[in-house]
């Protein structure tokens, strides 16, 4: 079955350390997604596209250097990209390897967290959600902007947080569309 993200029930968001103290977060407003279960409803794959200029911290100054040359290059690289190449399934908990592409630099990233499988909504669609996170190195992609602090550390961590949450619904079959529609 093939599934598309309900926007409206659905986040993409990281964190990074800033000064080596805190935590700075951030999401990305603008996304799509697709998925395909099999038939027992686990999850086959899925696929997602990120509109790097989305990108919010709450920060204007730091929403632009981030979209700037210095990280994510937005004039450059549009979009941030996720596709699954392996899926495995243990009971709720599921883990999704794939290959995520930023700035052009594609790498692989695995996915781990919690896969509730398909129910019906109360006006009888079918809805599965997926709430996962990973760590990355941002310099794996290319994100090396930094500064060195007086007291030792750095101004941004290497180190990244992802961490999406989505729910989607089944994607009507084209006999079923065309009924809707009055055909």
């Amino acid at each position: 079955m093939r599934w598309t993200i309900d926007t409206t029930h659905a986040e993409v968001e990281f964190s990074a350390k800033h000064l080596m103290i805190s935590t700075v977060k951030g999401r990305f407003r603008t996304f799509s997604a697709t998925g395909e279960t099999n038939p027992d409803g686990t999850i086959k794959g899925m696929e997602m596209t990120i509109d790097a200029a989305s990108l919010d911290t709450n920060v204007q100054q730091r929403d632009d250097h981030l979209k700037s040359p210095d990280f994510f290059d937005v004039a450059n690289h549009p979009t941030l990209t996720f596709k699954s190449t392996k899926v495995t399934h243990q009971g709720d908990q599921v883990t999704i390897a794939g290959d995520l592409t930023i700035r052009g630099t594609t790498r692989p990233v695995t996915l781990t967290g919690e896969y509730t499988a398909p129910t019906k909504d109360p006006w009888g669609n079918s809805r599965a959600a997926l709430d996962v996170t990973a760590k990355i190195n941002r310099k794996d992609w290319g994100l090396v902007w930094n500064m060195a602090l007086v007291a030792g550390g750095v101004v941004v961590s290497e180190e990244i947080k992802i961490h999406v949450a989505v729910e989607a619904t089944a994607a009507q079959e084209a006999g079923a569309e065309l009924a809707m529609a009055g055909a």
